[in-house]
């Protein structure tokens, strides 16, 4: 076969997917540009021509011509996946599975595939293709993570940027090597942390955009790294955006670095309020920190908060989400991602939940942060399910987003946070509505008692 026509496919929920003659569903702020599809590309030998479709800007045509069919998938998207790789194979076109679901579940995965992508497509995907160019096409490819050194850079134009948020994507790290039990990135790359040569970002940089979104799980893992990483930047007098750890905020040196060399805004991981629901979900470098001061230091250098909390947690009780909400509207995080606990394939919390028989729902479409698939310990599956929803209601009302925006020009400056923070949360309010959270938020019952209760527990009082 000289030339192989290689369609990758990203398949959606049926709340976001587009179908044909539709645009797409929701704001482009909550659309990023498929770097791991991007990066699968750049890897593919010179005799594959590749084409990205992404369900979410683009209906699927499911009489296209192609000669090999690739989806990429989590586990949330499992159940599209396995009905896209179905109608393929009925037409005699093959499919490979990647991604963190196969990886997890590959017996399962399998079922709907030809062949299945364990771990990084960069390290698997060239052999996989050699071996279907020769009409010998194993069920399972399994490689260890790969070096990010001399990592191809993504051809970007297989991707409209006015599809997706209006920043550049790239990665400098990949993994982590904490050990959250809820967590399927650490699981997916092995507790293992990666860097690429802070001299080949840097050079992919300078193709870029001026703003830049660093699709790293934690920038900052590898203190020495990110700091040499930050230097280089300084002069390339880029804005960017990426996740860090709460360790962050309390580094001077590291933080202000970050700060000179363009950072506005990090997504950070608190999870949680209390130091035992910490140690239960084993997110121990948060342990005993004070949240309060970690907001503090980071809007004191001009840097935004998407702050994430999970829900569900085997201490939390129904007081939790009036507790959390008080946090996040006095310390003024510019956005919020709340999430019911998710035990997904692959993690320490799906082996124990399942062992204990408290997962009542093996519906992988459920597996989307927005259902309770668990009996939580302390509440109701209800309560747990519009506990969250009113969090997200409550923090996106309309009051509450322009009290927030007003604040945040102060400290960001009123161009950043017209432009960046504004449309964002209003976005969120948006997506919540459509999703169903405002609904349902609006049936949960805040205790009676629940302010003076949250005024007693909030991170440097009383943790």
């Amino acid at each position: 076969m000289d030339r192989i026509r290689f369609v990758l496919i990203n398949p959606a929920s049926p709340t976001w997917r587009v179908e044909p003659g539709e645009r797409p569903r929701q704001a482009r702020y909550f659309r990023f540009s498929m770097l791991s599809s991007l990066y699968v590309a750049a890897g593919m030998p010179p005799n594959v021509d590749t084409r990205i479709i992404d369900e979410e800007v683009e209906a699927l045509d499911f009489d296209m011509d192609t000669d090999l069919v690739g989806i990429s998938f989590m586990t949330y998207n499992a159940p599209r996946a396995y009905a896209i790789a179905d109608r393929f194979r009925a037409r005699g076109v093959p499919v490979i599975f990647g991604g963190y679901h196969p990886t997890f579940l590959p017996e399962e995965a399998i079922q709907h595939a030809d062949a299945i992508c364990i771990g990084e497509g960069e390290s698997n995907l060239p052999r996989m293709i050699e071996d279907f160019s020769e009409g010998r096409l194993q069920p399972f490819y399994r490689n260890p993570p790969g070096t990010l050194s001399g990592l191809a850079v993504p051809c970007r134009n297989l991707m409209r940027k006015q599809d997706y948020a209006p920043v550049d994507f790239l990665q400098a790290t990949r993994g982590c090597h904490f050990r959250c039990t809820y967590c399927s990135v650490s699981a997916f790359c092995g507790q293992v942390h990666r860097t690429r040569p802070v001299g080949e970002v840097v050079a992919e940089l300078q193709t870029l955009r001026r703003h830049v979104l660093f699709m790293d799980d934690n920038l900052t893992c590898n203190r020495e790294f990110a700091k040499e990483l930050f230097a280089a930047m300084v002069p390339l007098r880029k804005t960017w955006f990426s996740q860090a750890g709460l360790g962050l905020a309390f580094d001077d040196e590291l933080l202000d670095m970050a700060a000179r060399s363009g950072c506005r805004g990090l997504f950070v991981g608190f999870e949680t309020l209390s130091d035992p629901g910490l140690r239960g979900f084993n997110k121990r470098p948060n342990l005993g920190k004070d949240y309060h001061a970690a907001v503090r230091r980071l809007h004191d250098r001009g840097i935004a908060v998407c702050a994430a909390f999970v829900f569900g947690g085997d201490e939390d009780t129904p007081q939790v989400f009036e507790h959390t909400l008080k946090f996040v509207l006095d310390s003024n995080v510019e956005t919020l991602q709340a999430t019911r606990l998710t035990p997904f394939p692959g993690t320490s919390l799906f082996a124990d939940m399942d062992a204990q028989k408290r997962i009542f729902d093996k519906d992988w479409s459920h597996y989307d942060f927005n259902h309770v698939v668990f009996d939580p310990r302390h509440m109701s599956r209800e309560t747990l399910d519009h506990g969250v929803s009113w969090v997200l209601r409550e923090f996106h009302t309309r009051t509450a987003i322009g009290r927030r925006v007003w604040r945040a020009s102060r400290y960001l400056g009123p161009a950043f946070t017209l432009a960046a923070v504004l449309p964002i949360n209003l976005g969120w309010r948006d997506k919540l509505t459509k999703d169903g959270n405002f609904g349902r938020g609006a049936r949960f019952k805040p205790s009676p008692h629940a302010d003076a209760e949250a005024a007693l527990n909030q991170p440097g009082i009383t943790r």
